[in-house]
């Protein structure tokens, strides 16, 4: 037998015990429930640039600049964070949803909370911890309404 290399040689099976450690998976997305329909939700990169570069300042200034973001801003990430699978998607059919959204019980507080806030998760804006500690603020705002 040689001296280098291990080719030949057949180790005994040696029985290990494996570790598996629970990660939990990020949400690929977000949703937006209207009209009984469930639209999905994710910024991508190119998307963030581009709304930063409309702005002229990082998106996450944008979102965090005072207490709740204007309508517009929101309903314009939105709009953003929906087109890739609802091609085409223009601001006034984002607006007549967040209309129909306001008439079956949804509020601007509520597209805060439930839908900009978790597209800005999904989007890669928070790490996990942040992503819990951020439910659970959501959790206590939703119920202090």
């Amino acid at each position: 037998m040689g001296t280098f290399g291990i080719d030949e040689e057949v180790p005994e099976k040696i029985e290990t015990e494996k570790v598996v450690e629970l990660k939990q998976k990020p949400r690929a997305f977000a949703y937006w429930a209207v009209g009984g329909e469930d639209y999905k939700l994710k910024l991508t990169t190119a998307d963030i640039c581009q709304l930063e570069e409309k702005w002229g300042r990082g998106l996450f200034n944008v979102m965090m600049a005072g207490d709740i973001p204007a309508l517009g801003v929101m309903l314009t990430v939105v709009q953003t964070a929906v087109k890739r699978w609802h091609h085409g998607i223009k601001f006034s059919q984002v607006q007549t949803m967040f209309d129909q959204y306001v008439e079956e019980g949804g509020s601007l507080l509520s597209l805060f909370t439930d839908v900009v806030m978790p597209t800005l998760s999904v989007s890669g804006f928070f790490t996990q911890s942040q992503r819990e500690d951020l439910d659970a603020r959501i959790e206590v705002m939703r119920e202090d309404l």
